[in-house]
């Protein structure tokens, strides 16, 4: 029985040990990475304020004809399988048709 204590109690402290190194350690590398970036800031050059608007967003792409016809194709069966409603299809046909 005191052997069996004796490498619980060994374990424990290895244990506790390890933890207590891990811990340093990733707080020391997280300190030096917070340290670089602050450097890599402080060395980028400034951007300069510009009053013109962002560019506008580009155009979503539109789907080709094919792609269109088989989405409704699509479409119509799930809603022969009792899978969507007529409002649903309505709804679903009138997005893939304005695309």
């Amino acid at each position: 029985m005191p052997g069996l204590l004796r490498g619980i109690a060994r374990t424990a402290v290895i244990s506790g040990t390890a933890t207590a190194v891990s811990n340093r350690v990733s707080r020391r590398q997280s300190g030096r990475w917070a340290q670089r970036n602050d450097e890599q800031i402080a060395a980028a050059p400034p951007q300069p304020a510009s009053s013109a608007p962002p560019p506008a967003p580009a155009p979503a792409p539109t789907a080709s004809m094919d792609t269109k016809i088989d989405q409704l194709k699509d479409l119509g069966q799930l809603k022969e399988q009792g899978l969507l409603t007529q409002a649903e299809f309505d709804s679903q046909k009138q997005r893939i048709l304005e695309l």
